[in-house]
């Protein structure tokens, strides 16, 4: 048990060092971090106001409210913390399902080949087509998104075509390796080789892929609860935004704060997903990591 856990801890050290060498991909890192411990234990240390401050609605920020305040003079930045739960998990789930599903589909289907790769790419060649914000809007309104985990499923089903034919191309050029070769000359099952000679040599090309996954899920869901079709309580920030819109917050300059902060939240864990992805690549190298 103590061999394990000095082995995790010196891994996790090499990870860090790594990620130390790309400073855009440090800064990532770090403000994932920052934006899942504020999400996830922020609530708990900093709860949500529950009622109307009349003598502070749509104030500009200041030192006693850094992000101003909105039409109910809340202060935007308790609501920030309060509201990033749900987009923080949507995001994560919606990442590691449609991942699955197009390393399920794009390795199999290039690993056996044939008719069955023919078939599986002509089933996703049609999937692409279909435009998927205005056929999510339609199952939103007919399938009932009462949590995220239902809502990340729908979300999953949905984006792992463009995905699965990205997996393929990286399997068909793995599959013609030696050591590939061997391991389907001594018969050791698809699945086996999949799982276990070709998936571990593309965890950058995965981990890389599943970050954009979850920014693409991250503009979908704030703009199906923006536009009032899946029914968020609380203070999501996609609810701070329409709730902004609607108060003509667009038009009142002195109420831009209220409107501005959960964007500005929205693009800072966007941004800090795509930073950390530059030094994914990096961190997966067999050879990075025997250097350091």
């Amino acid at each position: 048990m103590i061999t394990i856990l000095r082995d995790t801890a010196r891994e996790i050290f090499k990870t860090l060092k790594i990620l130390s060498r790309n400073k855009m991909g440090l800064f990532g890192f770090v403000m994932i971090l920052v934006i899942v411990f504020l999400s996830f234990i922020g609530p708990l240390i900093w709860p949500p106001e529950l009622s109307a401050n009349v003598a502070d609605i749509n104030q500009g920020p200041s030192q006693k409210h850094w992000l101003g305040t909105d039409f109910q003079g809340q202060d935007n930045l308790l609501k920030i913390v309060n509201g990033g739960k749900d987009i923080v998990t949507v995001a994560f789930l919606t990442g590691i399902v449609a991942t699955f599903i197009a390393i399920c589909v794009g390795s199999f289907s290039a690993f056996v080949g044939g008719r069955f790769d023919s078939v599986m790419m002509e089933i996703v060649n049609v999937w692409l087509t279909i435009p998927r914000f205005p056929l999510l809007a339609v199952l939103a309104t007919v399938v009932k998104l009462n949590d995220n985990v239902t809502f990340a499923l729908l979300l999953g089903l949905l984006d792992w075509p463009g995905l699965s034919r990205q997996v393929r191309s990286q399997v068909l050029s793995l599959k013609k390796r030696d050591y590939v070769e061997a391991a389907t000359m001594l018969n050791l099952g698809a699945p086996n080789i999949i799982f276990r000679e070709i998936l571990p040599n593309m965890f950058s090309f995965i981990a890389i892929a599943m970050i954009f996954t979850m920014t693409h899920a991250i503009y979908q869901q704030t703009g199906l609860v923006f536009l009032g079709i899946v029914p968020y309580s609380g203070t999501n920030w996609g609810v701070m935004i329409s709730a902004a819109e609607r108060r003509a917050a667009l038009f009142a300059p002195q109420a831009a704060a209220s409107i501005l902060a959960p964007i500005g939240a929205i693009v800072l864990f966007q941004l800090a997903l795509v930073s950390f992805a530059r030094s994914l690549d990096e961190v997966f190298n067999p050879r990075l990591r025997t250097s350091v």
